[in-house]
């Protein structure tokens, strides 16, 4: 083989490297539809009875509305995260309403009424996201409002509830106390 083969041989094989594709990364996001969320029943004692079956602590449920930024930034940024999906699916039966929903859906005690009714009037819902979360008895545990700044704050929320700190005290100063933060 020529000197000059041998280099467009080399040059060629150098192209063909710089084309394979790269080792696949590990997954680090999902679609928060398919892997936050679960299909609700709109029934909130059968979503009770699911959270029990499945080894669950609580019902989340993320109050939205389609035109909300907050939301979407949510769902783009934070919801989407495997960890966050995966921490919250091991401890929460996790579902979304519409704060401006007409569908139909029964309430912890077996009441009938709309999403929208059930977000306005039963739990003051006026501004989205809002994460509500339920005890299996279907009290109310404790609410965070807005967007959380990032994952890693999203996944203190989680714990804030697991760990039972919301009984003792608010989310603000467990925060503080988690970042090691004395503000």
């Amino acid at each position: 083989m020529s000197k000059r083969t041998a280099l467009f041989a080399l040059f060629v094989a150098t192209l063909l490297a710089g084309t394979a594709a790269p080792a696949p990364a590990a997954e680090t996001t999902r679609d928060p539809m398919q892997h936050f969320f679960q299909q609700g029943f709109n029934n909130l004692p059968d979503e009770v009875a699911a959270a029990k079956s499945g080894g669950q602590q609580a019902i989340l449920i993320m109050f939205e509305a389609e035109d909300c930024p907050w939301c979407a930034k949510m769902k783009a940024t934070v919801l989407n995260q495997v960890a966050v999906q995966d921490y919250y699916r091991q401890h929460f039966r996790i579902l979304m309403m519409d704060v401006n929903g007409d569908v139909p859906m029964t309430d912890f005690s077996g009441q009938e009424m709309s999403q929208k009714d059930f977000a306005f009037k039963h739990n003051r819902v006026r501004a989205t996201p809002v994460f509500t979360f339920f005890g299996l008895d279907g009290k109310l545990l404790t609410k965070y409002t807005g967007a959380a700044r990032d994952p890693e704050e999203f996944l203190w929320l989680g714990e804030f509830v697991v760990s039972g700190a919301w009984k003792t005290t608010n989310f603000t100063a467990y925060k503080r106390e988690r970042s090691g933060s004395k503000k």
